[in-house]
């Protein structure tokens, strides 16, 4: 309306100039009245190609390279306080377009989640994505799918935060010698969109290859799988690594998530991480819900045991297999679910506990945890949420979890 508005401004003013300039002639009136529908258009095409070209400057991203600290992932990790997973947000599956961003949870993400994180001493963000359903037959993702994935990782790199980005409930990799050839041609064809699209960023983001990758359906989908599913995966993940690495712009010192068999916490699938010697760049990723019975299993207990040797043990392990050798490491997903006590009462002083008890192991290795916020708050499923998504003023379900991790962090 406004650009409409001021070329008719334009053209009138050029018409009326014209008049003064050919009074008392016909044919000098004629030619002026042509000269000025001449600069009107003319007026009109450059404003409005000035037009186009700004609406379009601002609608693509900054593209300009941005200077990366040359530094290891282990001094790099050390600058990571604690961190929060966009749960059931771009994750979900299904085949709704940009839609899937509110498949299973009500939510719209904001800038304003990103900032209630970074006023309350978040620093890292995990966005996990979910691309299956939005490639082609030919592996392409969707543009518009990429689009808003990078936009919602701007929203925390432009609050200082590091930003993990991953491939997750990626339903087509099954990490056996049957399907594992055309699993490893796709997942190069995928990371080297995501590496392609992301170049330019510094060492604020954070690739990581794989999320739980796993023999799903079968009986041995959480308990480890086999020795060759684990050499598969593997595999899989040699494939992103060098995908990434020879992709260009920042990506040869990108910061690479490596994870082992389903992210799992069990000594032999960390043990089988693929880790290339002589790239100072990698960090070991894994998952641990922990004690299982209070944190993850929903038939469990609400009441958490501090007494419990699950936690002190995880990061012993994490301690003995990569710590020590300064290999750092991310639990990319942890947390404890809101459950009712038997007399009806809430578990949050429990959570807040458990919550102390394992950010504390955690802070004396230097090792960053993130948790798995899903949305999910009340009824008897897997209740992670953390964050009211709230589209205007986002907030806490339960502040005195939030004040604990801050507590032991300050």
């Amino acid at each position: 309306m406004k650009l409409k508005k001021l070329l008719a401004l334009s053209a009138a003013s050029i018409m009326a100039l014209a008049g003064l300039a050919g009074c008392g002639s016909e044919d000098s009136s004629s030619a002026a009245e042509s000269k000025a529908e001449s600069a009107a258009e003319s007026t009109a095409e450059s404003t409005a190609e000035s037009a186009d070209a700004s609406s379009e400057a601002e609608s693509k991203p900054d593209d300009t390279p941005k200077p990366m600290r040359d530094i290891s992932a282990w001094e790099l990790v050390k600058e990571m306080t604690y961190g929060w997973n966009l749960g059931n947000t771009m994750d979900a599956t299904g085949n709704n377009g940009l839609g899937n961003e509110t498949a299973w949870q009500p939510t719209k993400t904001t800038k304003g989640m990103y900032d209630l994180l970074a006023e309350n001493g978040f620093n890292v963000a995990r966005i996990p994505v979910t691309w299956d359903s939005h490639m082609d037959e030919n592996y392409n993702v969707d543009s518009e799918w990429m689009a808003r994935v990078r936009e919602i990782v701007d929203y925390a790199i432009d609050d200082g935060m590091y930003v993990i980005l991953n491939t997750h409930h990626e339903e087509w990799y099954f990490p056996n010698e049957e399907n594992k050839e055309q699993d490893k041609e796709q997942l190069k064809a995928l990371w080297t969109q995501i590496a392609e699209e992301f170049k330019n960023y510094d060492e604020h983001l954070i690739f990581e290859g794989l999320n739980e990758p796993r023999l799903r359906g079968t009986n041995k989908e959480w308990n480890g799988g086999d020795k060759a599913s684990r050499a598969i995966v593997a595999e899989y993940e040699q494939v992103f690594y060098e995908t990434v690495r020879a992709s260009g712009g920042n990506n040869a010192k990108r910061m690479l998530m490596m994870t082992g068999y389903a992210a799992s916490s069990q000594k032999n699938c960390l043990q089988a991480v693929y880790l290339p010697e002589g790239d100072d760049k990698l960090i070991v990723s894994v998952h641990a819900y922990l004690p299982y019975n209070f944190a993850l299993n929903t038939k469990g207990t609400a009441d958490y045991d501090s007494g419990n040797s699950e936690i002190t043990n995880f990061f012993k392990t994490l301690d003995e297999l990569f710590i020590s050798k300064q290999i750092p490491v991310i639990v990319g997903e942890y947390g404890s679910m809101n459950k009712s006590k038997d007399d009806g009462s809430s578990n949050v002083a429990d959570r807040v506990e458990c919550v102390t008890d394992y950010l504390t192991e955690a802070k004396k290795l230097g090792i960053p945890c993130v948790w798995w916020d899903n949305n999910a708050v009340y009824g008897n499923g897997e209740n992670f949420g953390l964050m009211d998504r709230d589209m205007f003023k986002p907030d806490w379900y339960f502040p005195e979890i939030i004040e604990a991790m801050k507590k032991v962090y300050a």
